[in-house]
């Protein structure tokens, strides 16, 4: 046995782990998943607010990170909508405002029809310019956003009556895949103005850095596919949507990302056990 894995073809190793990924994807295999306090202060900010309240989204991600920032958006913006809550969408990435207008045509087009643009949603767009767009509008959001991304002026858009900046705003909600993102929001948002509230979902790299401002400046953070995953087994819970085959494809797809996840990791266990066993095997035959 010892002589067979000394002698082992590495091209096996990579056709197992290309198993070991492809067929929970395949398959459509998810598992369980228990919250942890980050995904469930998460949920919490957005589900102890009363319905009605206003939310910020700001998508500052592009197509490069949407596989693990897509269904943590979906489950988010879906969440928020369940609650009755008024949403307001904008991006200080170029390709995020794209991304958010996905996202109100999968969550809120598809399954609120109920939602009305200028009523219940909007979209401000697009705006270069970094952490300088934050400073503006915390102050006056109609100085860097005369309009809406159709062209409206905010004055003429009935949920923008009382709203002159952010700080009208119940909650924040960010989702980031670097820089401008959920720091910068932390630092020139919360930071100046400590009584507001900010969650964020973020990738995985990037979420290490984070951690610092939990939870003064950050209330709640979701940390790439696995707490997407967490979030959605929340919301499942309490606002599940159902079909005939189960939940709704978008509010299980980060549990079905960690499948793979699952499988390669206990693949790269088991591999690492088997090449401490032959090197273990290797120096006792050595020392006869």
């Amino acid at each position: 046995m010892i002589r067979f894995l000394e002698t082992f073809d590495r091209r096996i190793v990579f056709l197992l782990m290309g198993l070991a990924v492809a067929i929970p994807l395949l398959a459509q295999i998810s598992f369980p998943e228990v919250a942890g306090q980050h995904a469930r202060a998460t949920f919490d900010a957005i589900d102890s607010l009363p319905s009605g309240s206003k939310l910020l989204f700001s998508f500052d991600y592009d197509p490069a990170s949407e596989g693990e920032l897509k269904p943590m958006a979906e489950a988010l913006v879906y969440h928020a909508a369940s609650k009755g809550h008024k949403l307001y969408f904008m991006s200080l990435w170029p390709a995020g405002a794209a991304k958010a207008k996905e996202t109100i045509n999968h969550i809120l087009k598809a399954h609120f029809p109920s939602y009305v643009y200028g009523t219940d949603y909007m979209q401000l767009g697009f705006k270069a310019g970094n952490e300088t767009v934050i400073k503006l509008i915390v102050t006056d959001l109609a100085k860097p956003f005369p309009n809406d991304e159709l062209g409206t002026p905010l004055a003429k858009i009935p949920m923008m009556a009382g709203v002159d900046d952010i700080r009208a705003m119940d909650l924040a909600v960010v989702i980031s895949a670097g820089d401008p993102g959920s720091k910068q929001w932390a630092q020139y948002y919360v930071a100046a103005y400590p009584s507001e509230k900010l969650v964020t979902g973020t990738t995985g790299v990037q979420s290490v850095s984070l951690y610092p401002y939990i939870p003064q400046q950050i209330v709640g953070m979701l940390g790439a596919i696995k707490g997407a995953a967490e979030y959605e087994t929340l919301v499942n819970e309490k606002y599940p949507l159902q079909t005939s085959r189960g939940p709704e494809k978008f509010l299980v797809e980060g549990q079905r990302r960690m499948a793979p996840q699952l499988t390669a990791h206990l693949l790269m266990v088991a591999l690492i056990i088997l090449g401490n066993v032959v090197q273990f095997a290797r120096k006792r035959e050595g020392k006869r």
